[in-house]
């Protein structure tokens, strides 16, 4: 069952112009694996986890740090989520985390969908029913080297 869907949209050269005048950001953004890449694709990265967070309806219990996006043998975006976050998301009941990052034309995007084991396990992740849906697991679709 989907208990979380998360989208979000980053101008590449903002970005780049936004890390350019902060680089104390870089590692308090991305893993030390994930600062070895091309700014466009952090900037799909940052999209990615942007999109996580609004997947699992808010940051409480989430670390930028937690998390990682990283590829499958296939090429395959996918979290590698750690401590905290990682608590957080299996606390909810989410057993998978979907994700689909792109960039083209000075634009990078990140879509992510979370799914809990059945009805009952979202009822009980979720905070309360005032507060936006559960949070996400484990894995993604690309379509590029985003």
């Amino acid at each position: 069952m989907i208990v979380g869907i998360g989208v979000d949209v980053v101008d590449v050269p903002r970005f780049e112009q936004h890390i350019a005048r902060t680089p104390r950001l870089l590692p308090r953004l991305f893993s030390p694996s994930e600062r070895l890449l091309k700014p466009r694709s952090l900037a799909a990265r940052y999209a990615a986890k942007e999109a996580l967070i609004k997947a699992l309806g808010g940051s409480d219990g989430v670390h930028w740090t937690d998390i990682e996006v990283t590829s499958e043998p296939s090429g395959r975006p996918t979290f590698a989520l750690s401590g905290e976050t990682a608590a957080t998301v299996t606390g909810r009941g989410i057993r998978a985390l979907h994700l689909s990052m792109s960039h083209d034309a000075g634009l990078a995007t990140a879509y992510v969908i979370a799914e809990a084991t059945d009805a009952a396990t979202a009822d009980a992740a979720a905070p309360d029913a005032a507060t936006a849906p559960p949070p996400a697991a484990t894995r993604p679709r690309e379509k590029d080297d985003a």
